[in-house]
């Protein structure tokens, strides 16, 4: 992280110094109205801001809690102890928690080289990621980002440990520096900016661990992960032999919890990346067959119309009259 950036995030807050002067309990009247312990949109965001960054409140216990809104916390430097929904998480150096908002969160004291950023996000900040995201159709990806829209989902965080991946620290530095200074279309830019980061996430998906509470969802997300990356030649069998799992089984179990047989969800992503390639490439239609996993063009072109009722020429025609218009 730029080091000017990361010197004016690690300014002693005046709440921090009035920890280090002797206050041993979190004031909450600076979080929260309500008498359980949430905080509370209202306290840090401004009238019509759908997003802020502050920094962690360091040297103190920061007792068990919940949002109203969604909060991403990416590690600066050092590290904090989380305790969500009872899973003890060390969020380390360059990784990134995302909790949506039915998840409770206890935080044990950081200290003073330990510069965790929170973003205070209200969901509808997301309306431009999720566009964004949609151009390429990612089955994980709308199952992500809408558990942490909702405040019913099953998954309650979303870890990703990618201090390693480059355009993730600096998408993310981006948008904490795009934040905390004057610039033009910033809401505009924030949310571009959000949604190039999701895209990047969402191709690290083995960077990822995730909170959840049913068995059901854990393989959920473990379905879709696989599809994800193994679109092209996945099979079942193989997946059963990741997961140590009976065949049956698990052919059985996507298709109770999904709705959907294996075969039918890798041909929606298959069709979607295709879809994608028709409008942001210049690939032949061919090779973007070959490139999401048909090597049999006559059968692509049929599933293809089939589907969306037009050739994949039409829709890259179609694609490019839209956006020409």
């Amino acid at each position: 992280m730029n080091q000017q950036l990361l010197k004016e995030l690690s300014q002693i807050t005046e709440e921090e110094q009035q920890i280090l002067n002797g206050n041993t309990n979190v004031d909450f009247d600076l979080y929260s109205n309500h008498n359980k312990f949430i905080v509370d949109s209202k306290k840090l965001l401004t009238a019509g801001k759908l997003i802020r960054v502050r920094p962690h409140t360091r040297f103190i216990h920061f007792p068990k809690h919940s949002h109203n809104y969604i909060e991403m916390v990416y590690m600066c430097s050092g590290q904090t102890t989380h305790i969500v929904n009872n899973d003890k998480i060390e969020l380390k150096k360059g990784n990134l928690l995302l909790l949506n908002q039915n998840a409770s969160q206890e935080i044990l004291p950081a200290g003073k080289d330990d510069i965790a950023i929170n973003f205070i996000i209200l969901p509808e900040f997301f309306d431009l990621t999720l566009s964004m995201l949609g151009s390429e159709n990612s089955l994980l990806k709308d199952f992500l980002v809408g558990c942490l829209r909702s405040d019913k989902s099953p998954i309650y965080y979303l870890h990703f440990e990618v201090a390693d991946i480059i355009p993730v620290q600096n998408l993310i530095e981006n948008l904490i520096w795009t934040i905390t200074n004057t610039v033009h279309n910033k809401r505009f830019m924030n949310q571009t900016t959000m949604g190039l980061l999701f895209l990047t996430l969402m191709n690290h998906t083995d960077k990822l661990i995730y909170g959840k509470n049913s068995y059901e969802q854990e393989i959920s997300i473990r379905v879709l992960q696989y599809i994800e990356e193994h679109y092209r030649d996945g099979q079942l069998m193989d997946l059963a032999a990741d997961m140590n799992c009976e065949f049956s089984w698990l052919s059985k179990t996507i298709k109770k919890i999904t709705g959907s047989t294996f075969t039918e969800l890798l041909q929606t992503k298959r069709l979607n990346q295709a879809c994608y390639l028709l409008t942001a490439t210049t690939m032949s239609v061919t090779d973007i067959s070959l490139a999401v996993g048909y090597d049999n063009f006559s059968y692509f072109y049929r599933i293809f119309k089939k589907n969306f009722h037009v050739s994949p020429r039409q829709w890259r025609m179609g694609a490019k009259f839209h956006e020409g218009h």
